[in-house]
């Protein structure tokens, strides 16, 4: 994921009635995205290079809560992890403050061969994720949020559709809503609650299209 979004590219919002989130972009109710990611193959839309677990390539930034969960599950995601990125640092070493993450700092996580370092083993998609199931216990709160909920992401009291996220394939093939990708996860992360209001922005955007359909 790219390190920044930038709010003049935000779209047309609905008001939702959450603690947190006071706003969606509408797109993410009516945007769609491949629904199998590890089945899909990845190319970039300008070039149309094939490019597998593309939005992975920039690395992300990463809580340094996140962080600190990463490592001490290290014995797990290292040994999945080739040998060539043996002994290479997982991240970037400077703290940013960030408002938008829970601990208020964050880092990246280094990128390795034009991608992120935890893509630098021998299967498809997120060796943090891979270990998870592997090793049977609970990705949250180690596997960064940001990627979990990629192709959306959030800022202040904003959740967004990502910038990058029209670059990739898995955009122009049809599939599941942005929103519905993301439910499941955005439930997990941030509570019951947002996707109750969530549902309720979602149930309204569609009502609308198929009126105007109509």
């Amino acid at each position: 994921m790219a390190d920044t979004e930038d709010e003049s590219k935000l779209g047309p919002t609905i008001a939702i009635d959450h603690a947190r989130f006071r706003r969606v972009e509408i797109d993410m109710f009516t945007r769609m995205v491949a629904e199998d990611c590890m089945t899909h193959q990845c190319t970039m839309v300008d070039t149309h290079t094939l490019k597998l677990d593309a939005c992975c390539q920039y690395g992300c930034d990463v809580d340094v809560g996140e962080r600190d969960q990463i490592l001490a599950k290290a014995a797990d995601i290292a040994p999945l992890l080739r040998a060539e990125v043996a002994g290479k640092p997982w991240f970037t070493g400077e703290e940013v403050v960030d408002a938008d993450y829970p601990s208020g700092r964050v880092v990246r996580t280094a990128v390795w061969n034009d991608g992120c370092l935890f893509l630098a083993h021998d299967l498809r998609g997120c060796a943090i994720h891979r270990a998870s199931i592997e090793k049977s216990w609970d990705l949250h709160g180690v596997k960064p949020n940001i990627c979990r909920l990629f192709p959306l992401t959030y800022w202040a009291d904003t959740l967004a559709v990502a910038d990058e996220y029209p670059e990739y394939s898995c955009a122009h093939g049809g599939g599941v809503s942005l929103y519905r990708f993301a439910r499941t996860d955005l439930g997990a992360i941030f509570g019951a609650d947002l996707v109750a209001a969530m549902d309720a922005a979602e149930a309204k955007i569609l009502a609308k299209r198929l009126t105007v359909v109509a």
